[in-house]
């Protein structure tokens, strides 16, 4: 099992691609996997994301606070601007609009703090802005919406800031309760955590995909462009503004994959329980969370070879 798990890890990029791929040319034999499904397996994710934290994720936040403070900045004022710019630039359709600003205006992703370290960055720093970004996401989130997306739509704030706080809040809190109180089973399933949060990407991607395999024959390549736009765009302007804030490079490389990688599930999850209506709007934060795993291993091999090119 041990074994398994360590080529689910490793091999996750290929197998959400693979994934994404076989929801779109085999909806109907993927349909076992329902978008009802999206909310409980990403709190699920956001549980053991409360069992791997340190308490010292607190503390990094509190003992670096204002380059923590500047990269979530960034973080929530880049990635939302960069989402607004880019569905205005497309004149994308508004279900896809909503979706494309859902993930710009969402936390940092789960597997940032994994990329930074392969690419050589500042760990700690990545955590602590993770952890940040998480914590005021139940707020900002819903704030971030209501102000690009209300005079289009209507945003209800407090059932959005109510929907964060069951997915990410209550779930992460409970996972930093286990892990204090019952250390043998945080112990024995931290391990698992790894693979059993890419089956449950693999899972959501799935549902997503399959139930608008349709409409993305029509739009598939034209929103897949917005997708790895904001991504990229999101590297280096994160990048950018951090080497403008004077930050070393090992920093800046942690803002960078900060701001480019973020909570896409999460996304997911709000346009399913916030937008029924709007099918499509689900359908940004699934291909991000396909195309970023790619994105965020290709970029750290990238900072990895620069940072040690430097030395």
């Amino acid at each position: 099992m041990k074994r398994i798990g360590t080529l689910i890890t490793r091999y996750m990029s290929v197998l959400v691609l693979a994934a994404a791929l076989c929801a779109f040319l085999w909806p109907g034999a993927c349909g076992f996997v329902r978008t009802s499904w999206i909310s409980p397996l990403l709190g699920l994710v956001m549980f053991g994301m409360g069992l791997t934290l340190e308490w010292k994720a607190f503390a990094t936040v509190f003992a670096r606070p204002l380059e923590v403070s500047i990269g979530v900045l960034c973080q929530f004022v880049l990635m939302p601007l960069l989402a607004w710019g880019l569905a205005r630039l497309f004149r994308l359709p508004t279900e896809l609009a909503v979706g494309v600003l859902l993930v710009g205006c969402c936390p940092g992703g789960t597997s940032s703090n994994v990329i930074s370290y392969l690419a050589k960055g500042d760990v700690a720093l990545s955590v602590g802005m993770t952890t940040l970004s998480t914590l005021l996401a139940p707020v900002i989130t819903p704030l971030l919406m209501k102000f690009f997306a209300g005079a289009v739509i209507p945003v209800d704030f407090f059932a959005m800031f109510r929907s964060i706080l069951q997915v990410v809040i209550l779930p992460v809190a409970l996972g930093l309760l286990a892990k204090r109180f019952l250390p043998v089973f945080s112990a024995g399933v931290i391990p698992a955590l790894p693979a059993f949060s890419t089956i449950v990407i693999i899972l959501i991607v799935i549902s997503v995909v399959a139930a608008n395999a349709v409409k993305l024959r029509d739009c598939g390549v034209l929103i897949m462009a917005v997708v790895v736009l904001h991504n990229l765009s999101g590297y280096a302007l994160g990048y950018l503004a951090a080497r403008m804030m004077h930050f070393t490079a090992d920093k800046a490389r942690t803002v960078s994959i900060e701001v480019g990688m973020q909570n896409s599930g999460l996304a997911c999850s709000l346009a399913a329980t916030h937008f029924p209506n709007l099918a499509m709007a689900s359908v940004p934060g699934a291909l991000f969370s396909v195309w970023h795993n790619i994105s965020g291993a290709l970029l750290a091999r990238l900072y990895a070879r620069a940072a040690a090119d430097s030395d």
